[in-house]
């Protein structure tokens, strides 16, 4: 599958709701709503690019449904479920000084405070409590383990340089 640099996962579709091709769609954007704010979604299944218009959306119990223009039976929306939700960098807010999102700190190098690389952000998980960066050996890292380091600014995490593609903690490299 070929990824779009200049676009971002926000979400998944993973079921069809009701008979009329509305969609129940995981999201990943902070508030969950927040999905429904991007009317021009890319749709990709299974490597293929899907353009995708948002009608219309709302909550429903834990999860978002929405329903996209030209789907409008169950069984032409359930061709589109697992299929991930990208939508252009573009259209994202920008962040107030110190705020990151996702996309931005995975592949950025990972250096203790000493200066000793750990490796590179592969990707962060979601864990109620706080984010953990999920960072994995590189050839110049000072071993082969995979650490998962919790993304608390300013405890842990002490410096984000996005143009260096550098992040600095404070973190036992033993640990």
């Amino acid at each position: 599958m070929t990824q779009n640099s200049q676009e971002t996962v926000i979400g998944r579709i993973t079921s069809v709701f009701g008979v009329k091709g509305w969609l129940k769609v995981y999201s990943y954007t902070d508030p969950k709503e927040g999905i429904l704010s991007y009317p021009d979604w890319t749709l990709d299944l299974d490597g293929k690019r899907i353009p995708a218009r948002l009608e219309e959306g709302r909550r429903q119990g834990q999860a978002i449904v929405v329903r996209l223009k030209g789907i409008d039976d169950r069984d032409l929306a359930r061709t589109y479920c697992g299929a991930e939700v990208r939508v252009s960098r573009a259209e994202l807010p920008e962040l107030p000084e110190g705020e990151f999102y996702w996309f931005q700190l995975e592949g950025l190098e990972v250096f203790t405070v000493d200066d000793e690389c750990l490796g590179k952000v592969h990707h962060l998980i979601e864990t109620g409590a706080n984010d953990v960066l999920v960072v994995q050996a590189t050839a110049g890292s000072i071993d082969q383990r995979e650490r998962l380091i919790p993304y608390l600014p300013d405890q842990v995490v002490r410096k984000v340089d996005l143009a260096a593609q550098r992040l600095v903690v404070d973190w036992d490299p033993e640990f």
